[in-house]
Order: structure tokens, then sequence, then C-alpha cells
């Protein structure tokens, strides 16, 4: 599967089980070994495991392949192996203690999200899913967000 299809296609899935914080970082300098690392927080053991099935179920079902998934046992860190993407998904004490951001964070890549998340990660007119080969400044320039009047009640 296409890279920019996979990571979508997991993205979607975070955001339909309502993980927080979700970030996709592109490893293709660092590691041959996948492409993309996907980290997303969900807030008990319950959603973790929930976001897991939900990732691993929408890219079987996209046509994608699962290579494994590991700590679902406890649900405090899951991770989905997805080939050329790597799914954590950790609950936010463990994901600040162990900061992969740090680690694999070099090269954001900027997903449009579809419903806002509790940091703020979501942009109204931000581009969707840049990576090396793109960049924003070939993007179109973002619409200014529209101030709506809001009525008071009597």
């Amino acid at each position: 599967m296409e890279i920019r299809k996979l990571q979508r296609v997991i993205v979607d899935a975070l955001e339909d089980v309502k993980a927080q914080d979700i970030r996709v970082f592109n490893t293709q300098h660092l590691t041959e070994l996948f492409d993309r690392v996907i980290v997303a927080s969900g807030t008990s053991n319950r959603q973790t495991k929930a976001l897991a099935s939900n990732v691993r179920d929408k890219v079987k079902e996209a046509g994608g392949d699962v290579v494994s998934t590991e700590g679902e046992e406890t649900g405090e860190w899951v991770l989905v192996d997805c080939g050329d993407a790597v799914v954590h998904i950790l609950q936010p004490a463990l994901r600040q203690y162990y900061n992969l951001e740090e680690i694999w964070g070099g090269k954001q890549v900027r997903v449009k999200l579809g419903t806002p998340s509790s940091f703020g990660i979501a942009r109204p007119g931000e581009p969707i899913d840049f990576d090396d080969d793109e960049s924003a400044d070939d993007a179109p320039p973002a619409k200014p967000a529209r101030k709506v009047a809001r009525g008071r009640a009597s």
C-alpha cells in the first residue's frame, strides 16, 4: 500500500476512536525498516486497546498488512506494526516519559486531522499529508478562520 494512503487509513482509524495528540513522523532518513512512525495518546487502557484494534481492522480492510501488535495485555503502550508504518499508542504519562517525538520526530509530516484534538494539533486550512517530496511552500495559502457572531441568551 502506498505510504500516504496507509498513513491516512491509520490516522482516520485513530480519530474514529478519539485518539489525542496524533503525530506522524517521516523516518526514511533514520531507518530502512519503516517509513513512518505515528504516535497517539489514549486516555485509558481500554481506549488504547480499542485504538490499536481499530487501526488493525481498518488497515486490513484497506488491503494493508499488519505484521504484529504488542502491548495489548496491559494497554498502557500498544504498538501496531503495519510494515511501512509503526503506530505507538500510549497513555499520556508514558508518552511524556518516553518522549518518542524526540527519537523519531526529526521530520514531522503535517496531516490534516478531521477533528481538533485537545492539544490543538488540527488547524483549519492545514495542508494534507506533506512529506519529503513536497514542502509547505508549495501549498496554497490557508484561508483565515471565519469569525462567527454569537448571540446572547436571554
